[in-house]
C-alpha cells in the first residue's frame, strides 16, 4: 500500500473516532485574510469546519494576518478582510460561544513558539516543502525568510493550543508532517508537552471559477459569499462559454460551460451530467439561468444571516477579541510550559 493509500486509511479511521468521541480532539483551522471568502472557500473548508464544530470538536479559528505577507509586499485591508470572513464563519454555523476565533498577530505567546521550533528543524527540510518550493517559483524573487519558515509559523498555530486534529487536503500533508515533526522533536528533547496532530483528509471538491480556472478572488472569477443576488447574476452572466448549443459537461474542451455546471450541481446537491441534460439545448443562456437559481438559492439563508449580523460591528470585534482573550490565555499557558521544559524561567 503506498503512502497516500495508508494516510487515507488512517483518515478515515480517525474520522470515524472523532464521529464516535469528538470532545476528545481539538481542531486548529483557518485562513488569511487577503480579501473576501467566496464559494471555493465555502465548499473547499467551511462546510467541514461547520460539520465538526457541530460535531462537538473544539474548535480553534485563527485568521492569519501575519502570514499575509509571506507572499505579497503589503497586508492590505486585513482587518476588514478579517472581519468579513468571521461574518461567514457565523452565517456558516459556527457559534462564537463555542469556538474560538482569533487573530494570529494579536497572540505574542504563540508567535514566540516559532524561535525554539525553527531550532528544530532543518534548512533542507524547509526547502522541501512544497508549499515553500511553489511559493518561491510563482513569485520570481529571492525567498524571503518569512516564506522559507512558512511551515514553522503553522506548527506554532497548531501547537500553541495543542490542537490534535487538523482537516487537510492531500496537498497540505507536508505541513501536517512537519509539525508532527517539530512536536516529536521537541518532547524528546525537553519532556513531553505537544501532541502529535493527526491529518483528517477532507474530500472538498474542486470548485472552478467561473472561466474554468481555479476560482480566485486575484482572476476576477469568484463568487463571493457577501454578493448580493443581483451581482451574482450579473457575474455569472458575464461567464465565458461557447456558441454550441448542446450543454455537455467536458472540462477540458469547454471549460467555461463545464466550470458554470459544477458549480451549480454543487449548490444544487446534484451532478453535472444530470444537468447538462436537463438543460439540454438551451443554450449557454439556459446554463447561466439555471447556475444563477442554484447559487442563489443555496446562498440566500447564508447571506441573510451575513446582512443581520453586519448590522452590528460591534458584536464581530467582540467576537476577535473575546476570542484573542481565550487564545492569549492558552498561548501564555503553553509558552509557560515550555520555558519550564527549557528552563528558561527566571
Amino acid at each position: 500500500m503506498n503512502s497516500y493509500a495508508t494516510t487515507r486509511e488512517r483518515s478515515d479511521e480517525l474520522a470515524a473516532a472523532v464521529t464516535t468521541n469528538p470532545s476528545r480532539y481539538r481542531v486548529l483551522t483557518g485562513e488569511r485574510p487577503t480579501g473576501p471568502l467566496h464559494l471555493g472557500h465555502y465548499f473547499g473548508t467551511i462546510a467541514e469546519r461547520v460539520r465538526l464544530h457541530d460535531l462537538g470538536v473544539e474548535t480553534f479559528i485563527i485568521l492569519a494576518d501575519y502570514q499575509v505577507i509571506t507572499d505579497r509586499d503589503g497586508i492590505g485591508p486585513v482587518r476588514d478582510n478579517g472581519y468579513g470572513a468571521v461574518l461567514d464563519y457565523l452565517a456558516a454555523g459556527i457559534d462564537p460561544n463555542r469556538a474560538t476565533i482569533f487573530a494570529h498577530s494579536a497572540i505574542p505567546a504563540l508567535n514566540q513558539l516559532i524561535l525554539p521550533f525553527l531550532s528544530l528543524v532543518t534548512e533542507a527540510e524547509l526547502h522541501r516543502n512544497p508549499t515553500v518550493k511553489a511559493e518561491h517559483a510563482a513569485a520570481g524573487r529571492a525567498l524571503s525568510g518569512l516564506l522559507l519558515t512558512y511551515p514553522v509559523h503553522q506548527a506554532a498555530d497548531i501547537l500553541f493550543c495543542k490542537g490534535n486534529l487538523v482537516p487537510v487536503g492531500k496537498d497540505n500533508l507536508p505541513h501536517i508532517e512537519l509539525t508532527r515533526v517539530i512536536a516529536r522533536r521537541f518532547n524528546e528533547r525537553y519532556g513531553r508537552i505537544f501532541p502529535e496532530p493527526q491529518a483528517l483528509l477532507t474530500s472538498t471538491p474542486e470548485v472552478p471559477g467561473l472561466d474554468g480556472r481555479k476560482m480566485s478572488k486575484s482572476y476576477g472569477n469568484a463568487i463571493t459569499l457577501a454578493m448580493t443576488a443581483d451581482q451574482t447574476a450579473t457575474l455569472i452572466r458575464r461567464a465565458p462559454t461557447d456558441s454550441e448549443r448542446t450543454i455537455t459537461f467536458d472540462p477540458e474542451h469547454r471549460p467555461g460551460v463545464s466550470a458554470l455546471l459544477t458549480t451549480a450541481a454543487l449548490c444544487s446537491g446534484t451532478d453535472e451530467h444530470t444537468l447538462a441534460n436537463q438543460i439540454g439545448d438551451a443554450g449557454s443562456g439556459g446554463l447561466k439561468k439555471l447556475t444563477t437559481d442554484a447559487v442563489n438559492d443555496f446562498l440566500t439563508p447564508h447571506r441573510q444571516c451575513r446582512q443581520d449580523l453586519a448590522r452590528d460591528p460591534g458584536f464581530i470585534r467582540t467576537v476577535i477579541r473575546t476570542g484573542n482573550a481565550r487564545a492569549n490565555d492558552i498561548a501564555d499557558r503553553t509558552l509557560d510550559e515550555v520555558r519550564s521544559a527549557m528552563g528558561t524561567t527566571y
